[in-house]
């Protein structure tokens, strides 16, 4: 059995927002993303993720969040690991985690907030 290579990775910044917006408008590439936004870096194996597709499945949602910029994937052992870019896409893209995680962006304050799009 023949070593896999290893995975490629994009920059962030050298990402359009387009292709970041088409990765992440995927069901499942935003849950990959959601549950490892709630793991510690390094933490998660490919295979440890609760979506409903299978390894063929897995691994193309996987490359194209490499793509977009938005995972950095490593290989431990037999194992590929994840952590989500969280700092150099926040550097390319200011406030995405926080729209996308549900999460408050540090540059946002309470008194400038706008309420949630639902209820405009």
């Amino acid at each position: 059995m023949g070593q896999r290579s290893a995975p490629q990775h994009n920059d962030p910044h050298d990402v359009p927002v387009e292709a970041v917006f088409a990765a992440l408008a995927d069901p499942v590439r935003l849950a990959i993303v959601r549950q490892l936004a709630e793991s510690e870096d390094w933490s998660r194996a490919c295979g440890s993720f609760d979506v409903p597709v299978g390894k063929a499945g897995l691994s193309h949602h996987f490359t194209v969040l490499r793509e977009a910029g938005l995972v950095e994937q490593r290989d431990a052992g037999a194992r590929r690991v994840n952590r989500l870019r969280r700092d150099e896409v926040e550097q390319s893209f200011p406030g995405l985690w926080g729209l996308t995680l549900g999460q408050p962006s540090a540059s946002s304050s309470s008194s400038s907030s706008l309420p949630p799009l639902a209820s405009r």
